[in-house]
């Protein structure tokens, strides 16, 4: 079993979304997690909650940040799921991971992420 976690400041990535608006969104996200966020009243904190997610799986992987973005994307809802792509795909496949657990979370300021990746 792997364990990653990550922390991010809402405000951060609320900044980024004005300042970089759809070049942030779109090399980030993928089409289904800009809908979910959008569609949402305060979209920064679940953006934050889905970066903090990525950082979090990319952690439990043991490939860090060495990822595309939009390469492992969060869907589902309550219980929000991983999907992986691409190399990250590859990559989990060369590290031998199984299913990949993920809790988030956020409060007024922060958002977190824990993603478990579970021995085959």
């Amino acid at each position: 079993m792997r364990v990653g976690v990550d922390l991010i400041d809402i405000e951060r990535v609320r900044r980024a979304l004005e300042r970089h608006g759809d070049s942030f969104r779109e090399r980030c996200f993928t089409a289904a997690e800009r809908a979910y966020c959008d569609s949402k009243p305060n979209p920064p904190q679940h953006y934050a909650g889905r970066f903090a997610a990525k950082e979090a799986v990319g952690k439990a992987l043991g490939s860090g940040v060495y990822f595309t973005w939009k390469e492992i994307e969060i869907r589902g809802r309550p219980k929000p799921g991983v999907h992986l792509s691409g190399r990250t795909a590859k990559w989990a496949e060369k590290v031998n991971a199984g299913k990949i657990e993920l809790s988030m979370t956020h409060s007024r300021e922060l958002a977190a992420a824990v993603a478990v990746v579970v021995d085959p």
